[in-house]
Parts: structure tokens; sequence; C-alpha cells
């Protein structure tokens, strides 16, 4: 009888336990939700008939793909609070910054490691990962949390997402020229539609109260909407690599060039933010507004990298899609890391100011 009470008072109450693993799951579903459909979507298609799955008209899913992107960057700009935007225009050193390295250094980059890949579908996947623009909520919700300034990350959002109809295919051109035949017009026609339009009509749609007040109230179904729509572009993607798997072993996308590829997608993210911060610090941007430019520098964005995946997988490229799902979760994993150090950086300068200020004040005050 009292071995039942003491056991009792240690054992976890079975309420308490679900609300643990509810909690859990409301903050990381979306992760969960890729461990358990990528798998499911490969066995899938390495079981299903080849026959079945190429009669499948490919005009559908590709108009399919562009629709569910369109919707996810609609979805994702029209909650974006265009006022914070303004504040950033009154110095937009750090946001051209920020700009110049997701655009430009992360990209040039990659273009030396994807030399090392031991799969062709993960160095086309490396590149499409690094050439693709700056996260839509991600970058601002991380800079938030760090106390940096998110209106430099919305605005580095915008400039990146709005620019890369030029941007990605320069790059796709650019660094898989030599191994990858890629329609450099018809990309950028494609991209236009789906990323540029979506976007602006985003950002329009809050010029009418009713649809502004709408967004901010239900910013977090949107989201939902449109992380639903990144999972089933995700999901078919990952039906292609299981029918490729049928007919060529696995060890080519598997072991050795996984982490080889995954290890790239780390590095990768991990310079974008020292190169940030470098610079940040040679040009004496303030530690809110160098948070800010850090993350959005090199975080890069995921339903516009699953989507220029999902064409190049219609041409014989299914696993190019795994390094942008690598990058994104390496991405999540490696900057809460960054939070609590950078919230640091940003408390000490602000009292250093604070202290300075009080300095200079303190021969004007009476005694």
């Amino acid at each position: 009888m009292l071995y039942s009470a003491s056991e009792s008072l240690f054992r976890p109450n079975r309420s308490q336990q679900k609300r643990v693993m509810l909690t859990f799951l409301q903050k990381r579903w979306f992760l969960v939700a890729l461990v358990v459909l990528i798998p499911w979507g490969m066995w899938i298609g390495f079981h299903a008939s080849p026959e079945r799955v190429s009669t499948f008209p490919k005009h559908l899913v590709t108009i399919a793909s562009g629709v569910l992107t369109a919707t996810v960057l609609f979805l994702m700009s029209v909650t974006l609070d265009s006022q914070k935007l303004l504040h950033s225009f009154r110095s937009p050193g750090p946001v051209l910054w920020a700009t110049v390295v997701n655009s430009v250094v992360v990209p040039l980059t990659a273009m030396g490691l994807v030399l090392i890949q031991l799969s062709e579908d993960f160095a086309v996947g490396l590149m499409v990962a690094a050439s693709v623009p700056s996260t839509m909520a991600a970058a601002s919700v991380w800079t938030r949390k760090a106390n940096g300034n998110d209106a430099v990350s919305l605005l580095g959002t915008i400039v990146t997402n709005s620019t890369c109809f030029l941007v990605t295919p320069f790059w796709l051109g650019f660094g898989l020229n030599s191994s990858v035949e890629i329609n450099v017009v018809e990309l950028i026609w494609k991209l236009t539609i789906t990323a540029l339009l979506p976007i602006t009509l985003g950002q329009l749609a809050r010029i009418l109260p009713w649809a502004r007040t709408r967004a901010d109230q239900r910013k977090t179904g949107f989201g939902v909407a449109a992380q639903m729509c990144i999972l089933a572009l995700i999901f078919w993607a990952a039906v292609q690599g299981g029918v490729k798997l049928q007919g060529a072993g696995s060890g080519s996308y598997s072991g050795l060039p996984a982490l080889v590829v995954w290890g790239s997608c780390m590095a990768l993210h991990l310079w974008g933010m020292l190169v940030a911060i470098a610079g940040a610090k040679v040009l004496k941007i303030r530690a809110d507004d160098a948070v800010a430019v850090a993350f959005s520098a090199s975080q890069k964005t995921l339903p516009i990298g699953v989507f220029i995946a999902s064409g190049l997988a219609a041409n014989g490229y299914p696993f190019a899609v795994f390094p942008i799902l690598m990058f994104h979760a390496s991405q999540l994993i490696l900057d809460t890391l960054f939070v609590e150090p950078f919230q640091k950086w940003v408390e000490k300068e602000q009292a250093v100011v604070t202290d300075k200020l009080a300095t200079d004040l303190s021969p004007l005050t009476p005694e």
C-alpha cells in the first residue's frame, strides 16, 4: 500500500502527459509531419507501378505545384505588416547587406560545395537551396525572439522574394549549366507568376482595411494553411523519389552522400550567418539590426525551393528536394542556439548606450 502510494507520487499524471504531448505537437507539428510524410511518400512511390505513375498527367502536376506555391506566398505576404517596413527605409544599409549575403555570397559559396557532392541529385538540390530567397516568416520570428529589429528582416524578406524571379534562375543557370539543362527564360516566367505576382498581390490586399484586419486576426490560420500546401508539395516529391528508387539502388542517395550534403547545408547556413555578422560589424550596424541581418541573410525559403525541385524531379532529379528539406530543418535547429547569445549581445549594446546617454546628460542635471 505504501509502495503504490509512493509510486503514484513519482509517476507522471496521464493528463499532464497529454498536455506535454499536445504542446510539443503544437510547436513541432510541421517537423513531425515531414518525418511522417517523406518516408510514407517514398514507400508509396517505391511500391507503386511505374506505368501508373507515368500515366499521371505531368501538366496537371506542374499546374498544381505552381498554384500551391503561389498560394503559400500570397498567404505569407498578406500577413506581413507593411507599416513596419517603412521604418527600415530610413536606414537601408542592413537590408542591402542582408540581400547581398543571401542573394550573392551564399549561392556563390554553394558552387564550391556542389563539386564535392557524391550524388548528382544532391548537388542539384544543394544549388537550388542556396539560390532561393530568404524565408517569409522564420527569419522575422527568430529575429523577434532575439530582441532584433524585425522590420529589417521583414524588408529583407520582401526584397529577396520579390527579386527571386531573376536571382534564382541566374544562379541555377550559372552554377549548374554544365550538368543540368535549365530553361532560364521559362524559369523566370514561372517564378514571376508563382512568386512575384502573389507576393505583390498579398501586399496590395493589405491596402483594403477589411482585408488587412482579417489577415492580422487570422495570421496563425493563414500560416497553417501555407504549411499544409508545402507538405502537399513535399509529399508528391517524395512519391517521385520512391518511384526512382525502383529502378536504381538507394546507395547513391543514402549513407555517405546524404551525410556530405547535410553537412554542406549546415556549413552553408552557418557561413552565411558568419559573413552577415562580420560585415555588420565592419559596417558598424547596430546589434539589433545585425541580428536581423544574420537571420534573414542565412535562412532560405522552403516553398520556392520545393517548387523548383518538383520541376527538376520530372526531368530526372527527384531527390533534388532532399537538400532543400535538410537546409530548412537544419536552419530551424541551428538558429535556436543563437537566440540567447544574440539577446545578450543586443542587451549589452543597449545598456552601453543607456549608460553613455546618462553620462552625457549628467552635467546638465542640477545639483
